[in-house]
């Protein structure tokens, strides 16, 4: 028996949603950071040879879980756990496993994690037994020269097993593709129905200037309305009211029965309705992904704060959350500098 099943279903614990943002918004979606370490280096996401942070700098379980659980208490119903890659963080199914509290006490409606699927054959069972239902997996292509090539020296093969291993736990899983103009443009329909046939959702998601790297970001830009645009020249897609709390906006795509998301920060910004925040390895709170906001949490935790003090920090940070990011793709430099795996994305 698993703390998640442990706890009698009538035990249900509803906060009231007191995370107001200055535009009206409420948070309810809270990105939690466990690492900013990957064993992939996307090309996209950071540079070849990134500097990580000292394990000192780098919140403890202990000190993720109190934050965390402290977004819960305060209304957030959704929490993900990212990266870097998540999995890599040595200790992440004892996390997990804490969280799952929040999920049997009826707290949280869900916990889930975005994963580059290199490490999930490993953990899907378990992750599955705690409580997750289902989970994003990052793959930009299905052919393997080229995605060692995007990943600096992945194997695709340890990737497609952790998916199959996440389906066979019964766990739902949604790919999530950045579209790159000239490595997977061209390949895009074809992901979509491989994706379709695993019973898997799929969402695009267009290159953001996050941080310093190699490549050129102006170059790889591919609008998702110009994809939408030429999808729609052989396939039927229909406008659906889905939403899993994320940016993305739906459709079905008939001839395949699947869903397909597009996630569109550059041609069609989401950030009226923008109901989340991110919280860094390291503490810091950023409550916009395109600006260079932050609140250091961590500081807070370690000046031995009480729940009381750390609840008015995470208010200030709340009441501060810009209306709008900055991101543009023609920009000469990135919106912000930090890199996309230090943020979490």
């Amino acid at each position: 028996m698993t703390p998640y099943d442990a706890i009698p279903a009538q035990a249900v614990i509803r906060p009231p949603n007191r995370l107001i943002d200055g535009f009206g918004r409420a948070v309810t979606y809270l990105r939690v950071s466990v690492t900013d370490r990957c064993d992939l280096r996307c090309t996209y996401c950071m540079a070849e040879h990134m500097t990580f942070l000292p394990k000192a700098e780098v919140l403890s379980l202990e000190e993720l879980d109190r934050l965390a659980s402290a977004f819960v208490d305060l209304g957030v119903r959704k929490l993900r756990l990212t990266g870097g890659e998540p999995l890599v963080r040595k200790g992440i199914m004892t996390l997990v496993e804490r969280l799952s509290r929040h999920l049997a006490n009826g707290a949280l409606d869900e916990l889930t994690l975005t994963t580059n699927g290199t490490q999930l054959a490993a953990h899907a069972a378990e992750l599955a037994r705690l409580g997750v239902r289902r989970i994003n997996v990052s793959l930009d292509t299905l052919k393997p020269d080229l995605f060692r090539r995007l990943t600096r020296g992945g194997d695709l093969a340890k990737v497609l097993a952790g998916i199959d291993a996440a389906l066979g736990a019964g766990l739902k899983v949604k790919i999530n593709a950045v579209a790159l103009k000239h490595d997977n443009a061209e390949e895009l329909p074809a992901l979509i129905q491989w994706a379709h046939g695993l019973g898997a959702d799929m969402t695009l998601i267009e290159t953001m200037p996050l941080g310093e790297v190699e490549v050129d970001r102006t170059d790889q830009y591919l609008s998702l309305a110009d994809v939408r645009r030429d999808l729609s020249s052989f396939w039927t897609l229909t406008d659906l009211a889905y939403a899993t709390g994320g940016p993305a906006r739906y459709v079905r795509v008939e001839e395949t029965g699947g869903r397909l998301g597009f996630i569109t920060p550059l041609s069609h910004n989401f950030c009226e309705a923008c109901n989340r925040v991110r919280l860094t390895c390291t503490g810091t709170l950023h409550t916009c992904l395109g600006r260079e906001d932050a609140s250091d949490l961590r500081a807070v935790v370690r000046g031995g704060a009480d729940d009381a003090a750390l609840e008015q920090a995470i208010f200030a940070a709340i009441g501060a959350k810009p209306q709008g990011h900055d991101f543009r793709i023609d920009a000469a430099r990135p919106a912000v500098a930090r890199h996309m795996s230090t943020t979490g994305g």
